[in-house]
């Protein structure tokens, strides 16, 4: 079995956390979370970044370098904050496609085999941490695990395990 930690960075202005999304951060670790981490894993977003940074650093494991998988970060993200606002605020992944069409199986192709690389990388019973965006976190478990996640909070996340090849997901505080 292997195990990623998919959680939304917490609070932001622009690419950066705020003070309050740094607070927060910190109030994640230690107690959610399930060191040892055989990898930490950002979109490449100074945000995500900066959260794993501080999730790390409350894991005790600050010599484990952040690695980057940029597929699970959207290159058109404008198009994507339009779709979720147009779709209301909380709401799932099937509203923000039926709003727009800014989401598609390519997307979620794109993002799936990102996380599926991630997945594939750890060694038997290792775990990931990965900080990512919402709606794209929840592209990619869908493409990948084939279930729509309920929208992710700010700081939140799922647990995605892997079993011989077959995917379940838990929620994670």
């Amino acid at each position: 079995m292997r195990y990623v930690e998919l959680r939304r960075h917490t609070d932001n202005d622009g690419d950066r956390l705020t003070p309050q999304g740094a607070a927060d951060a910190e109030a994640i670790g230690p107690g959610p979370l399930h060191p040892p981490y055989a990898a930490f894993v950002s979109t490449g977003a100074a945000r995500a970044t900066q959260m794993l940074e501080i999730l790390r650093h409350a894991a005790g494991q600050d010599e484990i370098p952040i690695t980057s998988a940029a597929g699970l970060r959207s290159s058109v993200e404008d198009r994507w904050r339009q779709a979720a606002k147009a779709a209301g605020k909380g709401a799932d992944l099937d509203a923000c496609e039926q709003s727009t069409r800014a989401w598609s199986s390519e997307s979620h192709s794109c993002s799936a085999s990102a996380l599926r690389q991630i997945v594939e990388g750890l060694p038997e019973g290792g775990r990931a941490l990965v900080a990512g965006h919402s709606p794209t976190n929840e592209a990619a478990v869908l493409g990948l695990a084939g279930r729509v996640v309920p929208p992710v909070g700010k700081g939140k996340g799922v647990l995605l395990i892997e079993d011989g090849g077959e995917y379940r997901l838990e929620p994670l505080d």
